[in-house]
């Protein structure tokens, strides 16, 4: 101890006698900052910098922790940093973190920066494995941390495998199923794709709503040992202090509410809790380490202090903060409304210019086959035209052959002054000459009547090509179909003015807004029961491809505490309706 406060002793006035000024590196969960600091600088100061820096306001929540030894400390306020038992190299880095945690982050984080703060710091604790998560669970804060980078689902940008570089899951759920990471891919953008119309603060918001209920959420685990000798784990977070066997950090043995403390100070490496019932034996555990009990104190005052500040009314810089926060969400709302109105008007006109497209190449492909019907109709009257002529001339040519035959039929009737042989013989002739005449008659009247029908079929072919010709006039003349809303002016070239998506709003839009509002936390119970049965989906959905031999112990207690229906709010309500003194009791024989 002695080496260790001279070896910083020495480090400080070294730097003193070196310069006036020593560098710091902070780290948030999103970007590094530096900074030039003098020497005589304070904690606080230097914590203001930072709060400053990023224009945070809520400042109770965190802190800046640094690295000592196998442990962790937060950076103390009133002292100066160089005072303080902080790494020695430069630049000395500090981690700026969340030191205490919300009981209900819907409520209490007011800034977007805050909640945007924690978001990405359970998201990662989740991921490491510092809180255990549940496979369900698991995929469903996935769907939001992916909404909450992307924004809305678009299968047209969101194609298979834009995930496939992400971190989304812990190990131990992928390590839990045999699913390809195309499988679970395809389940969170299913859950993705429900997401739908929330912006990235909600998708944020909804992601801790859903965390905060984990039973890890918030809670700092610390080895300890009772009377009896028993090596045992206390948690501290915003609800108070459990006790919980080594082996299983989601359910606690038993637990102290804030409310129920009265008194809380350590000597050397024990530690003392007095109840607030008087009647109750003082609680008393001890730890590894007076470093450790240091951390203990810090976190059991933040953790009190919060939990008191609470159920007090807000002070006047809170009440200022939420007033702000609730007209910048007002104005967002209104903003989106106007926005998603604008989308849907234009998602309407591209609609209505798709159908105009379709309706116009309908109206193409109608004028096209009535073209290619005149063309065959006039082909067909061309043809009929020319067979009408051809059996004209056959008919023509028929009647001068029976006029040939009638004469010389004539002829031998004139000279058949000859022997009875030779009138016998002219006689027959005369008759095959009648017969032949009438075949030709017979032949030339049925080419005249083929005659005549053909040029039946001809006027039938002309007026069928009238026709054609009449419909074709009718489809090139009709009106173009023009929906509500659209302006007909604009229909050759079907583009369509940004002027006619605008609107105008009044102080009713901010009223329905308010109303809407007040209407959230009646809608709130419905949205946690379709949040369970989300979950529940989602366990069904995975659970056949689950491997039992993979399962961590957490994750067998977990299973179990579900078949049971304890939660982390319910066990918490069991154990303290208890009395002080009992639980202090149990506590001692463990």
């Amino acid at each position: 101890m002695a080496s260790a406060l001279a070896a910083k002793m020495g480090f400080n006035s070294l730097l003193r006698k070196q310069a006036k000024n020593f560098s710091v590196r902070i780290c948030t969960m999103e970007s590094d900052m530096e900074f030039n600091c003098e020497v005589k600088l304070k904690g606080k100061e230097l914590f203001d910098l930072v709060c400053r820096a990023l224009g945070l306001r809520e400042t109770w929540f965190f802190g800046l922790q640094y690295n000592v030894k196998d442990t962790v400390a937060w950076l103390k306020m009133e002292k100066r940093v160089l005072d303080q038992e902080i790494p020695k190299e430069e630049p000395i880095t500090f981690q700026f973190l969340a030191k205490f945690y919300p009981e209900n982050a819907e409520e209490e984080l007011v800034q977007d920066i805050t909640q945007h703060l924690f978001f990405l710091q359970v998201k990662k604790k989740i991921l490491d494995e510092e809180i255990h998560c549940p496979p369900e669970a698991s995929v469903l804060l996935a769907s939001y941390a992916v909404h909450a980078k992307y924004g809305d689902y678009d299968p047209g940008i969101h194609k298979p495998g834009f995930l496939a570089e992400e971190e989304l899951l812990p190990k131990r759920v992928i390590n839990l199923y045999q699913m390809t990471p195309e499988m679970w891919e395809e389940r969170i953008t299913a859950c993705y794709a429900q997401h739908r119309g929330r912006t990235r603060d909600e998708a944020e918001m909804e992601y801790l709503k859903i965390a905060q209920d984990l039973d890890m959420y918030g809670v700092n685990y610390f080895l300890i040992r009772n009377k009896k000798g028993t090596d045992l784990l206390l948690g501290v977070d915003a609800l108070g202090l459990h006790i919980y066997d080594l082996d299983n950090k989601l359910t606690p043995k038993c637990s102290f509410p804030w409310n129920e403390i009265r008194n809380i100070s350590y000597s050397d490496k024990e530690f003392t809790i007095k109840p607030l019932d008087k009647k109750a034996n003082v609680f008393k555990f001890n730890s590894s380490r007076l470093r450790v009990n240091k951390l203990i104190l810090q976190l059991c005052i933040g953790n009190h202090d919060l939990f008191m500040r609470r159920r007090r009314v807000d002070s006047l810089e809170v009440q200022q903060m939420k007033a702000q926060a609730r007209e910048e969400h007002a104005r967002k709302q209104v903003e989106r409304q106007r926005l998603q109105r604008e989308k849907q008007m234009r998602e309407e006109a591209e609609r209505a210019r798709n159908e105009l497209e379709r309706r116009l190449m309908h109206l193409q492909d109608e004028a096209q086959m009535a073209n290619d019907a005149l063309l065959r109709s006039e082909q067909t009257a061309d043809l009929l035209a020319e067979k009408a002529q051809i059996a004209e001339e056959e008919a023509k040519l028929l009647a001068e052959k029976a006029a040939e035959a009638e004469t010389e039929m004539q002829r031998i009737k004139v000279t058949a002054i000859r022997g009875q042989e030779e009138r016998r013989l002219i006689e027959q002739k005369m008759i095959q000459a009648e017969m032949l005449a009438l075949q030709m008659a017979e032949e030339s009247e049925r080419r005249a009547k083929e005659a005549e029908h053909l040029k039946q079929d001809l006027q039938e072919a002309r007026e069928s090509e009238r026709r054609a010709k009449h419909k074709l006039l009718e489809i090139m003349s009709k009106d173009v179909y023009v929906p509500p809303g659209l302006p007909a002016e604009r229909m050759p070239d079907l583009n369509y003015s940004r002027e006619n998506l605008s609107f105008e709003f009044k102080d009713t839009d901010m009223k329905r807004l308010s109303m809407e509002i007040e209407k959230e936390k009646v809608e709130y119970m419905e949205k946690s029961k379709h949040l369970q049965e989300q979950l529940n989906e989602l366990k069904t959905e995975i659970e056949s491809l689950k491997l039992k031999e993979r399962e961590t112990p957490l994750d067998i207690i977990h299973n179990q505490n579900a078949e049971q229906g304890t939660s982390k709010h319910s066990n918490f309500k069991k154990l303290t309706l208890q009395s002080a003194k009992t639980r202090v009791a149990y506590f001692e024989e463990l």
